[in-house]
């Protein structure tokens, strides 16, 4: 029998999914009785998956409404990319000359895992190659709660990743940039790995500005 608390997680991680990838937009709303329906789920792990999905900031509770998906803001894109851009670099600093030939196969796969651009869903299949790739690194550099942050970061910026793809397309750029950091890593180049991680998520973040602030944006920033 399937406890409550799995169905939960069951839950939690296909509507986190859901909202990550914008097939659940920002600003929409979300009724218990529905999304029930939708997975096959009762009422009472969903909700249990919702609150623990506010807790995450990606969902509120509006009164009247129900749930809410959470919106995307001009203040979210700066401290999100502010944040990767303190603790990531320093996270790869850590990480240089601490991997053996077998981290560095794994960090090489999950690099090219996902990126084939004729295919539709390359995009989202990049991006959660791309937040494992930089969660290995984290790993690598020994710290947990590092690792664990950098994760959180990662599924907040993925959202913003996905609107921003939808009017540029940086995954070859990013493809490159992490077959550089790998090199550098390997070679235990401390300085030049942070500088590496620098570069990408500021690139990454003036991507996501440009397209979710200019004309024709698919959502509405403030």
């Amino acid at each position: 029998m399937t406890s409550d608390a799995s169905l939960t997680d069951q839950a939690a991680a296909t509507l986190r999914q859901d909202i990550l990838a914008c097939r659940l937009f920002p600003g929409a709303t979300l009724s218990e009785a529905a999304t029930a329906e939708r997975l096959g789920l009762g009422k009472a792990p969903i909700r249990a998956a919702l609150a623990r999905l506010a807790e995450e900031g990606l969902v509120a509770a509006v009164p009247r409404r129900g749930w809410v998906v959470s919106t995307v803001t001009i203040r979210d894109i700066h401290e999100v990319f502010e944040l990767r851009l303190l603790l990531e670099p320093e996270a790869a600093r850590r990480a240089a000359g601490r991997i053996d030939a077998a981290a560095l196969a794994r960090l090489d796969a999950v690099c090219q895992a996902g990126y084939q651009p004729e295919d539709a869903e390359s995009a989202l299949a990049f991006l959660s190659a791309n937040r494992a790739f930089h969660v290995a690194i984290a790993e690598l550099a020994g710290n947990a709660r590092l690792a664990r942050q950098i994760g959180r970061l990662l599924d907040e910026s993925t959202r913003m990743l996905v609107l921003g793809l939808g009017r540029r397309d940086r995954t070859g750029e990013m493809a490159h940039e992490h077959r550089e950091l790998i090199s550098a890593l390997a070679d235990g180049q401390a300085d030049e790995a942070a500088r590496i991680a620098t570069q990408q998520i500021s690139a990454s973040r003036d991507m996501v500005f440009t397209a979710l602030t200019g004309a024709g944006s698919p959502v509405s920033v403030t």
